[in-house]
């Protein structure tokens, strides 16, 4: 996991790049905002649910992130949203999937859209997959690269407050 996730920490950082920079902004954002204290690997075991309706593994929803990148297992289950419908991601454990998230949707000004996806789980087949999020720290300002504005600036921690309260998640500490 340490070796996956120091070289997804290298590729986030230069899709993060290569995708600001095709906005004509060359920016260190990125490297200055995300460090290896704020950003997180995640483990997901989805159990396999014999019941047989389509059970969600996770509910629908979009990344609080700059950029996902998941390394999926070849059961499946993933599935987004593309022109309006929902389309099952075929797996392949070979490859990457990269997710832009929220905040890289309010950085870009709505030029790069979060991407809407959920997990269904299998009925005889347990699910595996490791995500990387790359994320600023909670006083991180996001701001909109280009003008007009269409959101208003915000604060990362500002940011998971409101995705709290909309969702009424409880943190523990």
């Amino acid at each position: 996991m340490e070796a996956f996730a120091t070289k997804v920490a290298s590729l986030a950082q230069k899709v993060a790049g290569i995708l600001a920079e095709k906005l004509g902004n060359k920016s260190s954002f990125f490297q200055e905002s995300c460090l290896p204290s704020t950003i997180y690997l995640r483990l997901n075991r989805y159990p396999p649910c014999p019941i047989p309706l389509d059970i969600y593994g996770i509910m629908p929803h979009t990344d609080s992130d700059f950029i996902t990148i998941l390394r999926q297992d070849e059961v499946g289950g993933l599935q987004l949203v593309k022109d309006g419908k929902w389309i099952s991601v075929k797996p392949n454990p070979d490859a990457l999937i990269i997710n832009i998230g929220d905040l890289f949707q309010a950085w870009s000004n709505g030029f790069y859209t979060s991407v809407e996806h959920c997990v269904f789980t299998h009925p005889t087949k347990e699910r595996f997959s490791a995500a990387y999020f790359l994320c600023p720290s909670n006083e991180t300002v996001i701001e909109s690269c280009s003008k007009p504005l269409v959101y208003t600036k915000f604060s990362f921690r500002e940011y998971r407050q409101k995705v709290r309260e909309m969702f009424n998640y409880t943190v523990i500490k």
